[in-house]
């Protein structure tokens, strides 16, 4: 079993590009079903020299987390496509998701 603690140290990398992502901001937990079902990281700041802007999100769905290895974590994020959450989920319409080709 793997604690959160022990997964936020990881970092995280796209296999898509290569890029690192940077380390998991948040996780959210599925409470109904018990498990995790998606992590958070941070996005690309906005801001003018830290001050002003906002700071987006990225919220990965677990199903596109491919390993999770001793030092990083490997997520596949080759189909990208910005959607704003719907009113019935808990966003606070900084965040970029990333779907599925069936729209998962």
């Amino acid at each position: 079993m793997v604690k959160v603690s022990d997964l936020r140290m990881r970092e995280v990398i796209n296999i898509a590009d290569g890029r690192r992502m940077g380390p998991i901001k948040d996780i959210d937990i599925d409470l109904e079903q018990g498990r995790v079902s998606a992590i958070i990281l941070p996005g690309q700041s906005s801001r003018f020299l830290g001050l002003f802007g906002r700071e987006e999100e990225i919220i990965v769905p677990w199903h596109k987390i491919k390993k999770i290895g001793l030092d990083v974590i490997l997520i596949d994020l080759r189909d990208i496509t910005e959607v704003k959450p719907d009113n019935s989920s808990a966003g606070n319409g900084k965040e970029r998701f990333f779907q599925g080709p069936a729209g998962r």
